[in-house]
């Protein structure tokens, strides 16, 4: 790992579990890494390694030596779910250690759709966000920003399955892996019953609300997915949550219901605001600023978000969609 030094904030939970704060090039600031090591410390596990930047791998150069962890000690590295920020240094740390990668076959399979040679991913989302009223102009920069994460998702890793139902064995203990539709599809969570301890991902965080994020090709109401996964996830008991942004918490009920109830609020408020028709874009825009239009990474999120729970809306019923001219509209019913 050839880059220069530079501070990366660390901290130590458990017997010697460490928590890196691996930097991003976003609003989210940092994404957590967890290394896990083996009670005779024959080995590490690594769980989201991060996305690939010089800033990331400066980062990991420095916390590894920090700690006195060589890349040929890495002997497992676990994915939680697909997304760039916790994937892309997969195949990096890989290539350096040797180490296999697991992930769900369905979390996989949306990184090979996505930074495939012949991908069209962006084109499909274009389309759908015109058809909802974004100009075509913003369609194209968020196409050229999502061309951007190759290079940070690069080289991709071999992977291998795992699955939900299954246990995988690191640390000293048995982790069930539980299915987290919603935020991402084929996402895991990690749940060690004796201690009660979750690695949770970017389903369950805490100060901040995972995206929720409609997806072309994928399915069509993930703010109901999301929320049905919340009660599921109510059953385990959590003594010690490790999300995958902002720090280790406690208190992992409470969060759900402040989440579902984030939820409400919205669902509440963007129904008001469909008194008058208006397309997914417009209502995004006043939801989350016209300033977003500057920034195309955020402004798909915010997009995507905004279909999710319109999409939740009119599948029950409080909302219709109207065809102006080949733009969608939604209307208060």
């Amino acid at each position: 790992m050839e880059q220069e030094e530079q501070q990366v904030e660390t901290a130590q939970w458990n017997d010697g579990w460490i928590q890196v704060k691996v930097p991003l090039p976003f609003s989210l600031k940092w994404v957590n890494s967890y290394v896990i090591p083996e009670p005779d410390r024959s080995g590490y596990t690594v769980i989201d390694p991060g996305l690939r930047t010089d800033d990331a791998v400066a980062a990991w150069n420095e916390a590894m030596k920090r700690y006195g962890i060589a890349a040929e000690e890495i002997k497992r590295i676990i994915v939680t779910h697909q997304h760039p920020d916790h994937y892309g240094l997969a195949g990096y740390f890989q290539k350096l250690s040797g180490a296999p990668v697991y992930m769900s076959r369905r979390s996989h399979a949306y990184t090979v759709r996505l930074w495939a040679v012949d991908s069209r991913f962006g084109g499909e989302l274009g389309q759908l966000f015109s058809k909802h009223g974004m100009p075509d102009e913003l369609t194209s920069a968020i196409a050229a920003n999502l061309e951007l994460f190759e290079e940070r998702v690069s080289p991709q890793p071999s992977v291998t399955y795992v699955e939900a139902g299954e246990t995988i064995r690191f640390g000293g203990f048995d982790w069930q892996l539980i299915d987290a539709p919603g935020h991402a599809y084929g996402q895991l969570l990690l749940y060690e019953p004796h201690n009660g301890w979750m690695f949770c991902g970017d389903q369950v965080i805490p100060r901040i609300t995972p995206n929720i994020s409609v997806v072309p090709g994928e399915e069509t109401d993930p703010l109901n997915d999301f929320l049905m996964n919340l009660d599921q996830l109510l059953s385990y008991e959590v003594s010690l949550a490790f999300p995958g942004h902002r720090d280790p918490f406690t208190g992992f009920t409470a969060r759900i219901e402040e989440l579902k109830q984030h939820h409400t609020r919205r669902l509440d408020r963007m129904k008001r605001m469909l008194e008058e028709p208006m397309s997914a874009f417009e209502l995004s825009e006043r939801l989350f600023g016209i300033n977003l239009r500057s920034n195309p990474h955020n402004l798909r999120f915010a997009m995507a978000e905004t279909l999710a729970h319109l999409y939740y809306m009119e599948h029950r019923g409080s909302i219709e969609r109207l065809d102006e001219a080949g733009v969608y509209l939604f209307h208060a019913v």
